[in-house]
């Protein structure tokens, strides 16, 4: 067995994989990972094996180690590389974080599994989020990074202080100024990925999006298909590169 973790910018997830799948599966924000030993992993079986990637920083990681020291199991912290999983890094080395380099893994198991390998923008809606561009021929050839939502929408509250900013929905004409940041930061997702949609674009073929993340099912209604929210992108790709 084997457990997957991927601690990001707020929160951590993790899965313990088996032989034929996940067993089980579970987060906590970052400022809980003291408790998962009492809590979420107190009837876990002991996996043979640890691996994770870490964006969130080396007091984190500390904490995650601590967690397991019940198993006495070390982690195995994945660290992007110039090939694998399929994927080639084109990618400046030693700039790429780790979880990014895990959906771009988990992006090409997904874009391969049919009869021909598909041209993909693989998309991290989280804390912040990451949008890559992934060729048919597994080329990683390099992605954009935004704000989160949550930081867009802070930062208009702060240049807007008379307006109100939060509690907003998505309105294809929004009359109110709640509704109208609401919908503004995921348009600006929204207009980064058809933008990367088209500059990867080759041909008739369509260019599929996998997107993960917090904010995942909040954007994707809203992209042109194919689309395909996978809850634990990363994870799948962690996973993959411990096979």
């Amino acid at each position: 067995m084997i457990l997957c973790i991927d601690v990001g910018g707020s929160r951590m997830k993790w899965g313990l994989a088996g032989p034929h799948g996940w067993l089980k599966q579970g987060g906590v924000a970052n400022a809980q990972i003291g408790t998962l030993i009492l809590r979420d992993w107190q009837n876990l079986p002991r996996p043979d094996r640890v691996v994770g990637v870490n964006t969130a920083g080396e007091a984190q990681r500390v904490r995650v180690e601590g967690q397991l020291a019940r198993w006495r199991a070390g982690v195995q912290w994945i660290k992007p590389a110039a090939k694998g999983g399929g994927v080639i890094n084109e990618y400046r080395q030693g700039e790429l974080a780790p979880d990014r380099w895990a959906s771009l893994i988990a992006a090409r198991r997904r874009a391969t599994a049919g009869n021909e390998p598909a041209t993909c923008v693989v998309v991290n809606a989280g804390t912040c989020v990451t949008i890559d561009a992934l060729d048919a021929d597994g080329r990683f050839r390099g992605g954009v990074m935004l704000p989160g939502l949550q930081s867009m929408l802070s930062a208009l509250a702060d240049a807007m202080p008379l307006s109100r900013t939060s509690g907003g929905h998505w309105k294809d004409f929004p009359v109110n100024d709640a509704d109208g940041a609401a919908t503004g930061v995921a348009r600006a997702v929204c207009g980064a990925v058809a933008v990367t949609r088209a500059t990867i674009a080759s041909g008739d073929a369509p260019v599929r999006v996998f997107i993960g993340g917090g904010a995942a099912r909040e954007i994707a209604p809203h992209l042109a298909a194919p689309v395909e929210v996978v809850d634990n992108l990363v994870l799948e790709g962690v996973l993959a590169l411990a096979d």
